[in-house]
């Protein structure tokens, strides 16, 4: 029977940045944080040691890199295939369902990001010349991009999640004002989180007002998302917890108070190619991943006394709150989220599970943390108790595919090339450093059905005002759709 033992957040603030750890050290120092919650020398016992892959200092082999820091070396190093926000989860239930097999008895899963002093070592190195690596979520997203997505400027997650927001609050039928106050409400209650918790990277609660209001400190990053909305990346931050067997745990003299039981995961995904969802206006695999890892703790929404829904953008708790029909009001997260609890890149919820347990130790039954990694693309959902669960419950595969596939509908035909009159299915509208719409990408329908890529330039104000207009209802409006000189298909949108 797995069990959480041991947790361990440090948080890198130096005087001068560059001057801040790199990636590995804050690895071991969470490591070494979470061995003095344990209250045993662990470190040296471990059987199984999971990494969570990172970006700002890369190396093609951290787990390596870490393991010959630690007192022994563990028998078993893995490494997450990429730094991405399901990961943590996922290297949490791998563990869980190796001891639960009987195959290891300690594991110790972790991660790190030094975004902050990495992106201070770049400017110091173009300064001098050099060439520095890449190492900022941008240059990362942008060499990964696909050539029809990178042609119409879909580069990056704050170009592509706004596809789903904008989507989905046309769905829901909400109209932008409506949609940004439940944004505003969802993040204030972050902040609020987060300024309790002293292992948080922004600890001030903001008000939704401020939230969602426009501001030159707080400028629109991608319509509708302001600054305040989204992951903030350039955090100095480590996270690991220690997981053992119940035997294991009695035989190192941890408390039984201290002990957090980990229920069974499950995990789906979406195609890699976000181009060809056959939605935008919903997640089947957190709709699949959520219900699963409830029914197979035996366990309801109603159960819950702690939640964790991944914050990178509004959009992905929105939808997650939907599934588990969770108030708005109602906290939505133990570390404060991706804005204000801080965003290392895939290991944010390495950090939301040792709060989680951090949380099950003082109060509560049940605790759930819901991933997303990213476009929307990977999610992976556990359940977290403060007692044991059923005999049975783990190990158990995760993998809960199949359910995730029987919910989606087909993937459209996507044409590269298109003119003549369309519909719009969504878009989404970047901005420049002082919030300015660069331009906007649509993403519309033939009157056949498949879908194609359009812009509305930067020059074309009105038909960019016409999309961000708060009783503007553009997803559903027809267009015309026209070929440019450089082979872009350019939008327009037919008068009322």
């Amino acid at each position: 029977m797995p069990v959480l033992i041991g947790i361990g957040e440090v948080l890198d603030r130096p005087e001068i940045d560059i001057e801040g750890m790199d990636a590995i050290t804050l690895m071991l120092a969470a490591l070494q944080a979470a061995e003095a919650d344990v209250g045993a020398p662990v470190l040296g016992m471990l059987d199984w040691l999971g990494v969570e892959d990172e970006i700002s200092f890369p190396e093609p082999a951290p787990q390596e890199s870490l393991a010959a820091r630690l007192p022994e070396r563990p028998a078993r190093l893995v490494k997450t295939f990429e730094a991405s926000g399901d990961g943590p989860i996922q290297l949490i239930n791998d563990a869980a369902n190796l001891i639960g097999a009987g195959e290891i008895a300690l594991a110790a899963c972790v991660g790190a990001e030094a975004l902050r002093t990495a992106a201070k070592r770049a400017q110091a190195d173009i300064a001098a010349g050099r060439e520095p690596p890449k190492t900022s979520v941008a240059q990362v997203a942008a060499d990964n991009a696909l050539p029809l997505a990178k042609k119409y400027g879909l580069l990056t997650p704050i170009d592509v999640y706004p596809l789903y927001e904008n989507a989905a609050r046309a769905a829901w039928g909400q109209t932008v004002a409506e949609g940004q106050t439940e944004s505003g409400t969802i993040w204030e209650g972050f902040s609020r989180v987060a300024a309790a918790n002293p292992c948080a990277w922004i600890r001030r609660e903001i008000t939704a007002a401020e939230i969602i209001e426009p501001t030159a400190e707080n400028r629109m990053v991608s319509f509708p998302y302001t600054k305040l909305m989204v992951a903030n990346a350039s955090v100095n931050m480590g996270a690991a917890v220690i997981v053992a067997s119940l035997a294991k745990a009695r035989e190192l003299g941890v408390p039984e108070d201290r002990l957090v039981y980990i229920g069974a995961g499950a995990a789906a995904h979406e195609g890699e190619d976000f181009l060809l969802r056959a939605s935008y206006s919903r997640s089947p695999s957190i709709e699949a991943t959520v219900e699963a890892a409830l029914d197979r703790n035996g366990v309801t929404p109603g159960d819950i006394d702690h939640l964790e829904l991944y914050s990178c953008f509004p959009i992905v708790p929105k939808l997650a709150r939907r599934v588990l029909e969770w108030p708005l009001e109602k906290p939505a997260t133990v570390y404060g989220g991706l804005t204000f609890g801080g965003g290392p890149i895939g290991n944010c919820m390495m950090h939301a599970a040792a709060r989680m347990t951090a949380a099950l130790r003082e109060s509560g039954a049940f605790g759930l943390i819901v991933a997303n990694g990213g476009y929307a693309t990977h999610s992976h959902s556990i359940v977290l108790a403060r007692q044991p669960l059923p005999e049975g419950t783990i190990p158990q595969d995760y993998d809960v595919q199949a359910a995730a596939d029987a919910r989606r509908g087909n993937s459209p035909q996507l044409l590269a090339e298109y003119e003549g009159t369309g519909t719009i299915e969504t878009f989404t509208i970047p901005c420049d450093r002082k919030g300015v719409p660069l331009h906007a990408t649509i993403i519309a329908r033939t009157p056949g059905g498949e879908r194609f890529i359009a812009r509305v330039p930067g020059s074309d104000v009105a038909g960019l005002e016409a999309l961000m207009r708060d009783n503007a209802r553009p997803v559903g409006s027809v267009g015309t759709a026209r070929c440019s000189e450089d082979g872009s298909i350019i939008w327009s949108t037919d008068p009322s």
